[in-house]
């Protein structure tokens, strides 16, 4: 479809889990080398919401990283009354934009569907890329661990019924409409997505992105959101916990925080200081795991905010 000029005049409007090791730098280095380089979207800065928007398209206009882990932005069609993805339905901003991710194991297809007011539906077919993920073969199985204690099963339910509760929640953010930054800056020590097959027993894959840094380093919001969960004392395994809602159930969680700059409720602007690089809860060394769900779905911190600059 080309787009008309009202297309791209709206266009213009878009603008948790622990870590139990570190990935060496060979390792970053090889899954860069395997996995297929991101396509890139087409991205423009994004402002308020206009009071007075531009005439709707006919059709639905997308800006999007259309891969595993990836996600689509934009307009649904004039007189859109409810909108779908592959069934599951999805909320459209007054402006008539709209936000939707991908899973880490995503399938290939998905399809976008508008019913209009008048019974009518506009659909269009998405293709998901797949992605080679940083796999590592290990000759033996998994480490035996000693049976959790009464004490941290008792822990543990609190502080994940804390991580359940936060994400239910929904805020009015508008960071989903954002250009995402990197939170802080550094040697990516952990990638998304990446993962160790035990004996052909596929383990845990590393939910994040982990940047080192030393313990004390200041990070920032990556978008625009609200604090959801801001952790009154350490989690067992993400340590101090940060959790940012972004809108549109997308949400950002940053783990093993040394400290703390924001609290529960508190309105953050993209670039604020919110914490701490640290190594408290499971890390083995000082760094920041950020991590990023949408409903729930794991989506890849680097699709949002592109190659470390």
């Amino acid at each position: 479809m080309i787009a008309t000029r009202a297309s791209l005049a709206i266009l213009a409007l878009l603008g948790v889990g622990g870590c139990n090791r570190s990935v060496p730098v060979e390792a970053a280095a090889t899954a860069a080398q395997q996995a297929p380089a991101p396509r890139p979207a087409t991205r423009a800065p994004v402002g308020p919401v206009l009071p007075s928007q531009p005439a709707r398209p006919a059709d639905f206009v997308l800006e999007s990283q259309l891969i595993q882990g990836g996600w689509v932005r934009g307009v649904a069609p004039a007189g859109t009354a409810a909108l779908t993805l592959s069934g599951a339905n999805l909320s459209l901003a007054p402006d008539g934009t709209f936000f939707a991710a991908f899973d880490r194991d995503a399938g290939p297809s998905a399809v976008l569907t508008a019913r209009l007011a008048d019974g009518r539906t506009v659909a269009r077919d998405l293709t998901i890329a797949p992605r080679g993920w940083n796999i590592e073969h290990v000759a033996v199985g998994p480490r035996p661990g000693a049976m959790p204690s009464a004490e941290y099963q008792r822990r543990r339910a609190i502080e994940t019924a804390q991580i359940n509760a936060a994400r239910a929640q929904s805020s009015d953010a508008q960071g989903w409409r954002q250009r995402f930054i990197w939170p802080a800056r550094g040697r990516l020590s952990g990638l998304f997505g990446s993962q160790r097959i035990y004996r052909g027993q596929p383990g845990s894959y590393h939910s994040g992105t982990d940047v080192a840094g030393p313990t004390g380093t200041v990070y920032v919001a990556p978008a625009d959101g609200v604090v959801i969960l801001a952790a009154a004392s350490p989690f067992t395994l993400e340590g101090n916990l940060l959790m940012i809602d972004h809108g549109m159930g997308l949400n950002s969680a940053f783990l093993h925080s040394s400290e703390l700059l924001v609290k529960t409720g508190d309105r953050v602007k993209q670039g604020q200081p919110i914490g701490r690089i640290g190594m408290t809860g499971r890390a083995t060394g000082p760094h920041l795991h950020w991590g990023m769900k949408w409903r729930s779905y794991r989506v890849d911190p680097m699709l949002f905010a592109g190659p470390m600059p």
